[in-house]
């Protein structure tokens, strides 16, 4: 049986008006949902399950409860079964740095042994685009990261992983990394689906594993991280812009006076 484990992470998107508390943003501002990146990751996970026999696709996330509504989604939409990651000692923690996920993950991947692990090229919220890389090399796996294509019948057939990946200045690079190995997934590779009301109904019924850090050999110290988060504060903006007030006659005199001040129309 081919596994392919697939990393997800529910995050916060903000209204438009929103007023800071502390180092965050007040909750009653936020909506959470299923990480753009992951989405994606999740969709060419579920793909590859559909052409071949005996393959499982596993997510894994790592947040408190309330992150399981998300994560039923990823179900609904395919994925065979799910496992969530969380500990006193991750509630208490502000912000987990790269180096704490992957020993988070690291673990989880020791224990599952996949073939296959996808995660997004980065989360909306972070942006630290780096847990992939890092984990490959946490766990000794070959990677690939900003994967746009993907040849699933290399992968079914051949236990290769042959891929386009998005370099800087428009480059498509085509590579091959033998199996099992991490490749981080670029938004664009597929058209995610939408889960369907069967899928959803079916998504009830599949397994959320709740593990603690305990579960998986580690304590307190594995989410030590020297990163802190000091303060949080909207930046100020600065403009030139001059808003013109009063009827439209008024308003249309007070612009041309400005564009023959800037030379506008000017012979």
């Amino acid at each position: 049986m081919m596994k392919v484990l697939v990393t997800v992470k529910e995050v916060a998107e903000v209204e438009e008006d929103f007023e800071i508390e502390g180092t965050g943003i007040a909750d009653r501002y936020l909506e959470y949902d299923l990480n753009e990146w992951d989405d994606y990751a999740v969709e060419e996970a579920v793909q590859i399950a559909e052409t071949g026999d005996d393959i499982e696709v596993v997510s894994v996330t790592i947040g408190p409860e309330r992150c399981e509504e998300t994560i039923r989604m990823a179900l609904a939409k395919g994925v065979d079964r799910a496992i969530r990651v969380w500990d006193d000692a991750l509630a208490e923690t502000d912000l987990l740095d790269v180096a704490a996920k992957t020993r988070i993950l690291r673990a989880v991947v020791e224990a599952e042994e996949p073939d296959l692990v996808f995660t997004g090229v980065q989360a909306g919220d972070d942006s630290f685009g780096a847990t992939g890389v890092s984990l490959a090399d946490a766990v000794g796996f070959e990677w690939a990261a900003v994967v746009n294509d993907l040849d699933v019948d290399a992968v079914l057939d051949e236990s290769v992983a042959r891929v386009h990946r998005e370099l800087e200045g428009g480059v498509d690079e085509v590579t091959e990394v033998d199996l099992p190995a991490v490749l981080t997934i670029q938004t664009g590779i597929n058209e995610p689906r939408y889960a369907s009301l069967r899928g959803i109904r079916q998504a009830q019924r599949k397994e959320i594993a709740e593990k603690h850090l305990a579960d998986l050999g580690l304590d307190a110290e594995a989410v030590e991280t020297d990163v802190r988060l000091t303060e949080m504060y909207e930046p100020e903006s600065e403009s030139d812009a001059t808003i013109f007030e009063g009827s439209a006659e008024e308003t249309a005199a007070q612009l041309a006076q400005v564009l023959r001040e800037k030379g506008v129309g000017a012979e």
